[in-house]
Parts: C-alpha cells; sequence; structure tokens
C-alpha cells in the first residue's frame, strides 16, 4: 500500500509541474490555481505514504536516505502551500514543484526498501533529530527558491522586459518575506536538530562531536545559514543582496552533500 501511496503522490508532483510550466508558457494564472489544487492533492497523498509506511516497517519514516529525500519533499511541499495562505505567490510553484519532483524520483530508487539501521541509531531521539533537520533544510531549499525567483523577477524589471510574464509572478515583497520567514524558521529548526544529534551522540559514543563527515558538512551548513541571517537580522540586508546570498549558501549545501555522499565514509551511511 505504501507504494502504491508513493507512486501516485510521485506522479501527482509530476503533473503539476507541468501544470505551472503550462501556466508560464500560456501566460495565465488559471493553469496555475489549478496546479496548486493537485499539489495539495499530492501533498496528501504523500503523507499516506508516511503513514502506511510506519504501519510497515514499524519504525520512524524518516530513518534512511531514500525516505529522508521523500520527507524532505514533503516539508518542502506542505511549507510552499502554507504559504498561499497568506501571499500571493502560486506561481512559486513553478521553482519548488520540480525540486520537489527531482526530490521524489531520486527517493523512488529505494523505494519499498527495508532500511538496516545501525544499533547505535535506533535510539528514540534519532527521528527527532533527522525530522527537525530535515525539515530547517526544507525551509532552507524554499527559501532558496524564492530568493531566485526573486533574482529573475528583479532582473527583468529592471531591464523592463517581459511585463505580461513579470504579472504573473509574485511581488517582489512578497519572496523577500518568504525568503525571510524560510530563514527565521529554518535556522532554528537546524540548530534544534543539531543538539537533539549531538546528545544522541553523547549517549552512544561518549561524545558531543566525532569529526565525522556529515556532522563537518552540517556544521559549515549551520556557519553560512547562521551568517545570512545575521546578514539580515543585524545589517539590515533584505531584497537582492539577500535573495543572491541565499542561492550561494544553497549550492554551497548541495555541493557539500553531494561531495560527502559520494567520496567519504561516514557514521550517517543509513542517511
Amino acid at each position: 500500500m505504501d507504494v502504491l501511496f508513493f507512486k501516485v503522490a510521485l506522479a501527482a508532483y509530476l503533473m503539476t509541474t507541468l501544470g505551472y510550466v503550462v501556466s508560464l508558457l500560456v501566460k495565465r494564472v488559471a493553469a496555475a490555481k489549478a496546479s496548486t489544487w493537485l499539489f495539495f492533492f499530492a501533498f496528501i497523498i504523500h503523507a499516506g505514504y508516511f503513514g502506511a509506511r510506519c504501519i510497515q516497517t514499524k519504525q520512524s519514516p524518516v530513518l534512511g536516505m531514500h525516505d529522508a529525500l521523500s520527507f524532505l519533499a514533503w516539508i518542502i511541499a506542505g511549507i510552499y502551500l502554507a504559504f498561499q495562505l497568506k501571499t500571493r505567490t502560486r506561481i512559486l510553484g513553478a521553482f519548488v514543484s520540480p525540486v520537489v519532483s527531482l526530490l521524489m524520483i531520486v527517493a523512488s530508487v529505494g523505494l519499498g526498501a527495508q532500511v538496516s539501521i545501525p544499533a547505535t541509531v535506533q535510539g528514540h531521539l534519532v527521528p527527532f533529530h533527522v525530522a527537525m533537520s530535515v525539515a530547517g533544510e526544507a525551509l532552507f531549499v524554499l527559501a532558496s527558491c524564492a530568493g531566485a525567483m526573486y533574482l529573475i523577477q528583479d532582473g527583468l524589471i529592471k531591464r523592463k522586459k517581459g511585463r505580461s510574464f513579470i504579472m504573473l509572478l509574485p511581488s517582489l515583497g512578497d519572496l523577500d518575506k518568504i525568503n525571510r520567514i524560510c530563514l527565521l524558521w529554518g535556522f532554528p529548526l537546524l540548530t534544534a536538530g543539531i543538539l537533539v544529534g549531538s546528545i544522541w551522540a553523547r549517549t552512544v559514543w561518549g561524545s558531543h562531536w566525532q569529526w565525522d563527515p556529515k556532522q563537518t558538512w552540517t556544521l559549515m551548513v549551520w556557519i553560512c545559514y547562521a551568517l545570512l541571517l545575521h546578514q539580515r537580522l543585524a545589517i539590515g540586508w533584505a531584497g537582492h543582496k539577500a535573495a543572491i546570498l541565499s542561492v550561494a549558501v544553497f549550492i554551497i549545501f548541495l555541493v557539500s552533500f553531494i561531495v560527502t555522499n559520494r567520496l567519504f565514509t561516514t557514521l550517517h551511511s543509513f542517511i
């Protein structure tokens, strides 16, 4: 049953991406509205997948690399949908839905697989560590999507091009607001996830820190986003500067994640 839920959710996410692309090509908001409702349907079905997965495996549905990527996609989708209640950012889905779809496609490689969890990480704190860390990272992904769309729209406005296209896009103010809110919530979530993980590491390994490659990668990402948040809150960076830095830090985050998983042996090999 969990596999069926996943496949339906993946198909709906892919159709949503197509719908948003069509809305941009034909320059019609109606297609984006329909895509948003389909996105919501995919989000609900995706939630059903996690419930079925938890019942079937009798363990947290966010342990294991592929399930964690699936959870990341679900969190991104949920946060984006939540923003629809407060801002006019429907067409931002044209950036968000491809990211969600790509994560789901990668996650589908391990669909239905039984994850072998080392005994040292089979603790009650581990799911909280993973869930909070992934949720924080999901907010950062959405912040970078908003930043990328901000840069595109800002460039079009400055060059006085694509006026009919600009009318479809969220306002620069809404995009900057999304970027700021995602950073404000994502940073404490990632921080909490790191702290919970360090507490558990102390319990099972006798030390809060082992210089594991993924720990080092996470620390580097945390420092980068701490700097970005500091620039926004203390220095007053907003708009163009904040958008550029958000995209740049996300690229660092993505490259670090890929390199760590491809080239290094890690204690976190289960995720």
